[in-house]
């Protein structure tokens, strides 16, 4: 594209966001044709979270269904808050009990968390959001603005006629806090406008518009009627919103206009923070029959930028004295701008804090009744953010901290989700000397890094015997555990959901601050060819992590001794992780092809059932004995010359191909029990058994296959020798099908046949 073609894009865009302004009546002969653009606050902001619609998230091991706009994809995944779905689930629960008036519409929103669990991206996901959704034709924003021109300086007046320049877009002033071009109409019009719509409205959500004109819009309003009242005019209301003093426009939501947010480092009066402050030089300007002209405020407090929409302070237990001063503004939709002036405001109130918040809120918790912060604790709707609790997540959040990686990780299958968690990452980091170098995070680094990470942050209280946090923290993730040929679903656990998970651990801050120091670090390890001294392995990664407690403030003296004993399951699932794709890749030629397979399943369906069995040429053929043998003793490696009497199956046999293979067609032609059920038509993977010989070997596989393989030769194996051609060819596929480079395919298999070589004879 040209720069030409990049203006015109920029053009299109501003031409689809901003519409031409129109007038009152053409305003509300608009929302008759799309009720939404005339929501209120809160009913607004569930809008634009519903218009994303959802997709199916699994987290702690459930599937639940969550709504993509917190997922950022209008700002292609920048601030996604990753987890917590069930948190904001029940945050837009509340949202919808808000905006229909119903139980929760004096509440404040609150969302509590300890640091790094999503709490500022959240901010940053809502404002983006709404921002977009704001320029779409569904979630257009409107508010007025007024033209009361002067004819000269000392008489104000309406001077249409004799000024041709009134009517120029420099005369014509908004109004300052977004007000709802609906609290133009007097109270009662309003009223059937309203009635009228939600008649028209299929929503179980009815419009509320309750706010009056805002003070500045008000001074415009009451001077233009004083003026036509004196002139006679009988149309009055007609003549004060005449479209040559009164235009309906959109804007676009962001902050400072139709949302508010006030930061921690904001400070001023309670009454500036709030709404703003009078501008004393314009008071001495504008003749105001000695009283405080609205005209003169400056309107830049949180709820005057936040009206219409949003209003969030940030950081809330820095503005505690500001709380309680919001208590009224639910229930009540106004607030003052001086004693005798006040506002109607219609804004979703939500506050984000840390758990100190909590601890002010709790110091009289102990004068029960006289409690002076009881009525706030009341009105807090509380939501708390926890750290993540799935792997999937906090790889994706730490390849976020390192990288520029923005995307959200979606995936049909969790097979999907588990080549991402495995990924290497590679960073460039500069010296002191202004070079700069590659440095790689081998495969599985960061999955170690995050594993840990959530398992410091799991409660071992509610573990059943024989598991450990490892295995917890994948059935969050996976929603199963596989044990053997035996998959065991999340419902047959007991955990408990009102448990510790996600209330304290290891933060993705920690984690990351580990790994960039990490990539500064000099390596002692050397090769002749290969830069393994710019390689981060996963024992690094560990060693790093459980070292560094010791000096990070963060943690109390309890948690790093807790957190130290935790890492060691950890380091051995990432062996064994590791241990899996060297195995793979020695075996990667022998893999058994699925046609192999599929033959032996149609034979032993065909052996246990009677089903016909057919050959290429079409003829009925009896269940091959020998071949299922064959299978079993040489691919799958579960019996010996024993199991069998010639070629027949012993008992064992019998009772493997019945209970593994049989029970899993069974269950699939079940599940399918509605079409024509064919042994074909199966997907072999979907046999826990065969899934196994598909994709999975051991070393006795590779002992059976090679049989003058050495493992202690492998760091230097002598020339000629079937230890070097199993390497070569080993390096060669860890890097062409599982993501390693050559330094850190040869650190990983090193490191795997180092242990393998003391258990070898």
């Amino acid at each position: 594209m040209t720069g030409d073609d990049y203006v015109t894009e920029a053009d299109r865009t501003l031409e689809e966001t901003y519409e031409e302004p129109m007038s009152l009546a053409a305003y509300v002969d608009r929302i008759f044709e799309n009720p939404t653009i005339a929501s209120h606050a809160s009913k607004y902001l569930l809008e634009a979270i519903e218009a994303a619609g959802t997709r199916t998230v699994v987290e702690e091991g459930e599937e639940k269904e969550r709504y993509r706009f917190f997922d950022d994809p209008h700002n292609d995944g920048e601030h996604a808050i990753l987890g917590n779905t069930e948190v904001l689930n029940r945050f837009v629960d509340d949202l919808r009990s808000i905006a229909a008036g119903r139980a929760k519409d004096e509440k404040i929103i609150w969302f509590e968390g300890p640091t790094a669990t999503g709490k500022s991206e959240l901010k940053r996901c809502l404002v983006n959001g709404l921002r977009e959704y704001s320029k779409t034709p569904e979630g257009r924003r409107y508010t007025v603005e007024w033209n009361v021109t002067t004819a000269e300086a000392d008489d104000r007046g309406l001077s249409y006629g004799g000024d041709p320049t009134a009517g120029d877009d420099r005369n014509w002033y908004e109004s300052p806090v977004q007000t709802h071009p609906l609290s133009v109409f007097p109270e009662e019009i309003r009223r059937e406008i309203l009635a009228d719509l939600n008649a028209e409205l299929e929503d179980h959500v009815p419009l509320q518009v309750d706010a009056d004109l805002d003070p500045f819009s008000r001074e415009a309003y009451e001077y233009l009627e004083e003026r036509y009242r004196r002139e006679g005019e009988s149309d009055l209301f007609s003549a004060i919103t005449d479209d040559s003093h009164l235009r309906v426009k959109n804007y676009v939501v962001d902050v400072g206009q139709g949302v508010g947010v006030l930061h921690s480092e904001d400070d001023g009066r309670p009454k500036e923070r709030l709404v703003g402050s009078w501008m004393h030089g314009m008071l001495q300007e504008l003749d105001s029959r000695g009283r405080k002209n609205p005209q003169a405020f400056s309107y830049d407090g949180v709820l005057s930028q936040g009206n219409g929409v949003l209003t969030i302070v940030e950081d809330a237990a820095q503005h505690a004295d500001l709380l309680q001063k919001l208590l009224n503004v639910p229930d009540e939709q106004s607030v003052k701008l001086d004693k005798g002036i006040g506002m109607d405001v219609d804004t979703q109130l939500l506050i984000i804090s840390n758990p100190d918040l909590e601890a002010q809120l709790n110091q009289h918790a102990d004068r029960n009744g006289t409690d002076p912060l009881k009525a706030l604790k009341r009105r807090l709707d509380k939501h708390r953010f926890g750290y993540l609790t799935n792997l999937s997540l906090e790889c994706e959040l730490i390849r976020r901290e390192l990288t520029n990686e923005t995307q959200v990780w979606e995936a049909d299958t969790y097979d999907e989700l588990e080549q991402r968690i495995r990924q290497p990452v590679t960073v460039t980091v500069r010296d002191q000397d202004g070079t700069t170098r590659t440095q790689e995070f081998a495969p599985h680094a960061i999955e170690a890094a995050a594993l840990y990470a959530v398992v410091t942050r799991l409660d071992e209280g509610d573990l059943p015997n024989g598991l450990d946090l490892v295995d917890k923290a994948l059935i969050y993730d996976q929603g199963y555990l596989r044990e053997g040929d035996t998959r065991r679903e999340k419902e047959e656990f007991d955990f408990d959901d009102d448990g510790a998970d996600g209330d304290h651990g290891i933060p993705v801050t920690y984690t990351r601050d580990t790994l960039g120091e990490l990539v500064q670090t000099d390596r002692d390890r050397h090769h002749a060819e290969l830069p393994v001294e710019d390689v981060v392995m996963p024992r690094d990664v560990l060693n790093a992590m459980a070292e560094g407690l010791a000096e990070a403030p963060v943690f109390s003296t309890g948690e790093r001794s807790e957190f130290e004993n935790r890492v060691v399951p950890v380091k051995n699932y990432i062996y064994d992780r590791q241990e899996a794709d060297v195995i793979e890749a020695i075996m990667h030629e022998k893999r058994v092809d699925e046609e192999t397979v599929a033959e032996y399943v149609e034979h032993v369906y065909a052996w246990e059932t009677d089903e016909p069995l057919y050959n290429d040429r079409g003829e009925r053929v009896e269940p091959d004995p020998l071949k299922m043998k064959l299978f079993e003793v040489e691919h799958l490696g579960r019996f010996s010359e024993d199991d069998y009497e010639g070629n027949l199956p012993r008992e064992s046999v019998r009772n493997f191909r019945r209970e593994k293979v049989i029970t899993s067609l069974n269950r699939h032609a079940w599940e399918h029990r509605n079409e024509d059920f064919s042994v074909e038509d199966v997907d072999l993977t979907a046999i826990p058994v065969i899934k196994a010989v598909l994709e999975s070997h051991d070393w006795d596989d590779v002992r059976r296959t090679f049989e003058d393989f050495d493992p202690r030769q492998w760091d230097d194996p002598p020339s000629g020798t079937e230890t070097e051609s199993v390497k070569e060819s080993t390096i060669e596929t860890m890097v062409s099908e599982f993501d390693y480079s050559e330094a850190s395919a040869e650190l990983t298999s090193r490191h795997v046949m180092g242990q393998v070589s003391y258990r070898w004879d």
